[in-house]
C-alpha cells in the first residue's frame, strides 16, 4: 500500500514539473511574440511616416524638375504597400522606394534651385532620417523573430508550439533580387529643362533594380 502511495505520488510530482514547464515554455513563446509585434509597430510607425512624406515630396520635385513620369508614379505606387499586405510586402515596397527615391534625389543635383529649396532639403532630411529609423528597428525586429522562431522550432519548443498555434513570423528584409543599386540613365529624356531649373541640365532617368516585382496592390 505505502509502495503505492509513494508511486502515485511520484507521478503527480512529475505531472507537476511537466505542467510547470509547460506553462513557463508557454509564457516564454507568448512574451517572445511579444516582443516581435512591438519592434513591428515600431517599424510600422515609421513605414507610415514615410507614407505620410511622401506626396509632399513629389509635389516638390514635380514644380522644378521635368523628371520622368514612370519614376514618380513607381513612388506612388510603392508608397500605398508600405500601409498594406504582410511583412514581406511591406519589406519589398519599402527596399524597392529606397532606390526609387535615391533616384529622385539624385536627380536633385541637376537642378539648383531645387536642390537649394528648404521645402525639399527639409523633405530629404525626415526622409533620411525615416530610413535611418527604419534600418535600426528592423534590426532589433529581425533579432527578435529569430529568437521567436528558434524557440518554437527548436526541441522541445517545437512538440507545444504547434498545439498553442504560435507560427513562424517573416523577417523585414529585402528580397536578394532587389538589393541591387539602383540605376541611372541620362539618355532617353526630354532635353528641354524645367522652369526653375538654372543649370539647364536634363534630368536622369532612373530605373529600378533588375527582376523587380510589381507591388501588390
Amino acid at each position: 500500500m505505502s509502495l503505492m502511495l509513494d508511486i502515485g505520488l511520484a507521478i503527480i510530482a512529475v505531472l507537476v514539473v511537466i505542467a510547470i514547464a509547460v506553462i513557463a515554455m508557454y509564457n516564454g513563446f507568448i512574451q517572445k511574440r511579444n516582443r516581435v509585434q512591438d519592434a513591428w509597430a515600431q517599424i510600422d510607425v515609421q513605414l507610415k511616416r514615410r507614407y505620410d512624406l511622401i506626396p509632399n515630396l513629389i509635389s516638390a520635385v514635380k514644380g522644378y524638375a521635368a523628371y520622368e513620369r514612370g519614376v514618380l508614379t513607381q513612388v506612388t505606387q510603392l508608397r500605398s504597400s508600405l500601409v498594406s499586405g504582410s511583412v514581406q510586402d511591406k519589406a519589398s515596397a519599402n527596399n524597392q522606394l529606397s532606390q526609387a527615391l535615391k533616384s529622385i534625389f539624385a536627380v536633385a543635383e541637376n537642378y539648383p534651385d531645387l536642390k537649394a529649396s528648404a521645402n525639399f532639403q527639409q523633405l530629404q532630411q525626415q526622409l533620411t532620417d525615416t530610413e535611418d529609423k527604419i534600418a535600426f528597428v528592423r534590426t532589433s525586429y529581425n533579432d527578435y523573430v529569430l529568437d521567436y522562431n528558434n524557440a518554437i522550432q527548436q526541441f522541445p519548443g517545437n512538440v507545444f508550439a504547434g498545439s498553442f498555434h504560435f507560427a513562424r513570423q517573416d523577417f523585414f528584409q529585402a528580397p536578394e533580387g532587389e538589393k541591387e543599386p539602383v540605376k541611372v540613365d541620362f539618355s532617353d529624356l526630354n532635353q528641354q529643362p524645367a522652369s526653375g531649373n538654372a543649370s539647364g541640365g536634363a534630368a536622369p532617368k532612373a530605373s529600378g533594380p533588375k527582376g523587380q516585382k510589381k507591388p501588390q496592390q
